[in-house]
């Protein structure tokens, strides 16, 4: 096919880089980083996603290692129930339930598929020429017939390729994250509860584990310095929520939470390529975390984008790539921003009001949350 250079090891970097050598390209990855240990803790693949990973055959491997979502659904701070949906209802509507995994796990499957040598570590990118295909790079000029832009959220290659367009905006809210055990605390189900401008979300992962995240409405910033504040914060805010979220809190060590403000791609690209260059993932279309569907669309992205490219010209597989995903991601990231800023809602009768009319929907039965989700979970990628 040519030569391909993915810039950025996350997931869809490295999904991209295993598409694209499946069919016959020859991959070179660089990161910037000195291993792919990736930022984050756990992650819910959905339907969509794991469509897209049977192509490059790992969908069946992130089954065998991966949690059933069971019961899920919305819950308010005192632990009653919004909306619930369960594993076996998504499973009967799409094919396959929502599965959770830690990031690590999918990261090193993706890794794994890459050819002896294509990723190369402390490895930056300073410079990308769009027509020509040339990057500079930490080991001096690479040039490509096809360059992947998977460089996250703060994208160099975007601001290269797109000048002047805005850069992705704070939504309001900031996050934490962990991973803890959940030996010994009973009922633990995978839920979101909503409480006045904040979010508790816990996953239960394989061997006993849960992924547990949090939002709340402040403002942006670095954060404690000291993450023993940062636990005490979380302690503040969510000790008097609902069991089994306060012991979750306590069990966290201090040093693995992690604390990141959320930002967004408000204003859409014009379009995901420019010259020989295309941009994936947050790179691309940065969304908030209120739809668990920004690695989903990342990896949608990349088995897209190794499917249009590979069947032509990559001037009309990157055309083809720009009308398949642009559409797509701007709704997902319209829709989940708007569900961001129902969680940042703290008036209490807004709140009452928002809770109530969740709770009537949720009366509707399993398949009333899921519905909402039809337009996202019923993807499959192109052949």
């Amino acid at each position: 096919m040519g030569d391909a250079l993915v810039i950025g090891a996350g997931i869809g970097g490295l999904t991209a880089a295993a598409a694209l050598a499946e069919r016959g390209w020859t991959v070179t990855v660089c990161e910037r980083a000195s291993s792919i240990e990736p930022v984050g803790s756990g992650l819910a693949i959905a339907p969509n996603a794991l469509r897209a990973l049977d192509t490059i055959g790992v969908g069946d491997r992130v089954r065998e290692l991966a949690a059933l979502q069971g019961v899920a659904g919305i819950r308010r701070a005192s632990g009653g129930w919004l909306s619930r949906t369960s594993a076996e209802a998504a499973q009967a509507r799409y094919g396959d339930p929502i599965v959770l995994l830690r990031r690590a796990t999918v990261m090193e499957l993706l890794a794994g598929l890459l050819p002896p040598g294509a990723l190369r570590l402390n490895t930056a990118v300073h410079d990308v020429d769009a027509s020509s295909g040339r990057v500079s790079t930490d080991a001096g000029e690479l040039r490509a017939d096809l360059v992947v832009a998977a460089d996250g959220i703060r994208s160099a290659a975007r601001r290269a390729l797109f000048p002047g367009h805005p850069d992705p905006v704070y939504s309001g809210t900031t996050a934490w994250r962990f991973v803890v055990s959940g030996r010994g605390i009973a009922a633990l189900n995978g839920a979101e509860s909503w409480g006045r401008g904040e979010v508790f979300g816990v996953m239960p992962l394989a061997g006993d584990e849960v992924y547990c995240y949090a939002t709340a409405t402040v403002p942006s910033g670095p954060g404690h310095a000291d993450p023993a504040e940062e636990k005490a914060e979380l302690l503040r805010r969510f000790g008097t929520w609902h069991a089994p979220i306060p012991a979750l809190v306590e069990r966290a060590d201090p040093a693995e939470v992690i604390r990141s403000d959320v930002f967004f791609m408000d204003t859409p690209l014009p379009a995901f390529h420019r010259g020989r260059v295309a941009l994936l993932g947050d790179a691309a279309h940065a969304m908030t975390p209120n739809l668990g569907q920004g690695a989903c669309q990342a990896i949608e992205d990349a088995v897209t984008l190794a499917h249009h490219v590979s069947a032509g010209s990559v001037e009309r597989g990157l055309a083809a790539y720009t009308r398949d995903r642009l559409p797509r991601t701007t709704g997902i990231v319209r829709r989940s921003a708007a569900i961001n800023r129902l969680t940042r809602w703290s008036n209490p009768v807004a709140v009452a009001a928002r809770d109530g009319m969740m709770s009537l929907a949720g009366l509707a039965g399993p398949t009333a949350a899921l519905r909402q989700a039809d337009a996202t979970f019923n993807w499959w990628p192109p052949a």
